[in-house]
């Protein structure tokens, strides 16, 4: 099994920013995905999810209308756009699967700085 985030860097205040999870070695349309966040001395937070079946989502208040998740079953790919990046938003963000099992990636830095 391999989950597998790219697409984190450098942006300034307002900026944008669009990760990516490539998995693989599980049945990824039985998962529901999320993506969780980890800020230096805090607890990791649920970011947003997306179910297995028809797609609905859910956003952590703190990123509700400046953050989408979406999912390409036929790829098995979940991504995350990030609009109007603040500083706040600045930590490791990891993709995790849950369904029948549980797996995450290793997480891809967003630092969002002027």
């Amino acid at each position: 099994v391999q989950l597998v985030e790219s697409g984190g860097g450098l942006v300034q205040p307002g900026g944008s920013l669009r990760l990516s999870c490539a998995t693989s070695g599980f049945t990824f349309r039985y998962y529901e995905m999320r993506w969780f966040r980890e800020a230096p001395g805090k607890e990791r937070e649920l970011v947003a999810a997306i179910s297995s079946v028809g797609g609905s989502t859910n956003y952590a208040n703190s990123v509700k209308g400046r953050f989408t998740i979406s999912r390409d079953n036929a790829k098995n790919t979940v991504s995350l756009q990030m609009n109007n990046l603040n500083p706040e938003d600045t930590a490791v963000y990891y993709c995790s699967a849950v369904g029948p099992n549980s797996y995450w990636g290793r997480g891809t830095q967003v630092t969002v700085s002027s």
